[in-house]
């Protein structure tokens, strides 16, 4: 049964570091097999790391603080709209449609992760830094997949008329 209500988000704790909500819900989908605290120390780890570079680098249009990187490379990685597909009289039509607040949150979460994930041979925490930081100025994998996304969506709208 989809789109049923549940008791989720009151239930989520706030992070024990930082006191967010938001990064204690991407802590908990970076989690592999239930290993939470390893988890956390990827995701804590990974700020540190960037908060090192904003340290030594101070570049200009970026905020100053680690957790504010991350909240901005996820609203740069946000997805406006997406395609769904959609069947009309025996044709299948990749149909724009725009992305509830919820799953735009949960697309960046899983590009970022996955972006992080696919690069090899470093630790994931620096991995994860470097996606953030990216993510944070408009560059990296998980921008081009919300560039892509939008521009299928952006190539699809003639069958916008298709999304009831």
């Amino acid at each position: 049964m989809s789109g049923r209500i549940t008791k989720s988000e009151e239930q989520l704790r706030p992070d024990p570091r930082y006191q967010d909500k938001i990064l204690a819900k991407f802590v908990n989908c970076l989690m592999h097999g239930g290993k939470k605290s390893v988890a956390q120390r990827v995701m804590y780890t990974a700020l540190d790391e960037i908060q090192g570079r904003l340290d030594s680098k101070k570049p200009a249009g970026l905020p100053k603080s680690a957790i504010e990187v991350f909240h901005q490379a996820l609203e740069n990685v946000r997805p406006a709209v997406e395609v769904r597909s959609r069947r009309v009289g025996g044709a299948n039509y990749q149909v724009p449609m725009s992305v509830t607040s919820r799953r735009r949150q949960s697309l960046a979460f899983r590009w970022i992760i996955q972006a992080a994930r696919g690069e090899k041979g470093k630790a994931m925490y620096l991995r994860l830094a470097r996606e953030l930081y990216d993510a944070a100025n408009n560059e990296g994998k998980a921008i081009s997949t919300r560039e892509n996304t939008h521009r299928m969506a952006d190539a699809n709208k003639a069958f916008a008329h298709f999304a009831w």
